[in-house]
């Protein structure tokens, strides 16, 4: 009995259904309109930044863009970029000192010592304390890290400070910190962790010397993420750190001072109240469009330092 010969598949049968490959299509088209509308976002406000932006550049001295003596006092024609970008790294860099320390603690603890049963009652704690709103960090850090905080580390402390901020910043920062930093030791492979205890390393050694350098570029992103994000903070540094009409410039922490997102929230309350001698309201464009750079930096420095150290297992 001849059997029959096999049918000799075609290109197009190869392709699968008709249906699922438009509804793929479909797909792919929405997503890409995702991606494609956000950058269109991005790029608008970048655009609208930069127009008002060159309008204060062509209407300011330029010299007056780095008069340390004179301060931030726009509504004064003062408008002395380096008094808040001073400011601006100083209450970041005192956050980074509280979150550091506490976030990758954190981190180690709920990623290595921590039981699971502890470890899913400690993690949505730790994530509650993401979700306080700002402004009520702010209110704390007026009304208690002030006067029992600062109060013990200065000898003139003052009801607004700069440190005052920066702790208020790093508390706020904390929870970001030890979830990114979580995952990337989380990720580190189980069998690198038992080579180690195969060798008699101890629990703090298996820790120290390997699941953290392993981890060590999620460690920096994290880093280097909670800066980023200290930097742009806007209510508890425009409540605690006072300064509100202007600052002059300062680098002394137990003492009042301000930022580039207060600067920008105390002279554009009301579009009304933005008043002042010339380039008073482009300021805001000016200082907003350096704010966005420098975030965009410390990204694309997180990002190249990550490609480059990462290991892949």
């Amino acid at each position: 009995m001849s059997q029959a010969s096999p049918r000799e598949v075609s290109l197009q049968d190869l392709q699968g259904s008709p249906k699922r490959i438009r509804r793929e299509r479909a797909f792919r088209g929405l997503f890409f309109g995702a991606a494609f509308f956000s950058i269109v976002i991005s790029a608008a406000i970048v655009f609208s930044l930069f127009g008002e932006a060159l309008t204060f550049l062509r209407n300011v001295d330029l010299s007056a863009l780095i008069d340390v003596e004179g301060g931030w006092f726009p509504r004064r024609g003062r408008f002395d970029v380096i008094t808040i970008i001073t400011g601006t790294v100083l209450v970041s860099l005192i956050a980074m000192v509280v979150a550091a320390p506490l976030g990758l603690g954190a981190a180690l603890y709920l990623s290595e010592y921590a039981r699971p049963r502890v470890r899913r009652a400690l993690k949505p704690i730790l994530e509650v304390l993401a979700s306080i709103p700002s402004v009520v960090l702010g209110y704390f850090a007026l009304a208690w890290l002030s006067p029992n905080i600062m109060q013990a580390l200065c000898s003139q402390p003052t009801s607004f400070s700069l440190g005052a901020a920066g702790i208020a910043v790093g508390i706020l920062i904390t929870p970001l910190v030890a979830s990114v930093a979580e995952d990337s030791f989380r990720s580190v492979p189980m069998a690198l962790r038992e080579a180690s205890y195969g060798m008699g390393a101890r629990k703090r050694s298996t820790v120290t010397s390997i699941v953290f350098p392993a981890a060590v570029s999620g460690v920096v992103a994290s880093l280097i993420l909670g800066f980023s994000r200290a930097i742009g903070e806007t209510m508890v540094v425009a409540i605690a750190a006072g300064a509100t009409g202007g600052s002059l410039f300062t680098v002394d922490t137990c003492g009042p001072g301000q930022t580039m997102t207060a600067a920008m929230t105390s002279l554009a309350i009301g579009s009304d109240q933005v008043r002042g001698q010339e380039g008073t309201f482009e300021s805001l464009f000016f200082v907003g469009l350096v704010l966005f750079f420098m975030t965009l930096a410390l990204n694309l420095l997180s990002e190249r330092f990550v490609r480059r150290v990462r290991l892949r297992y």
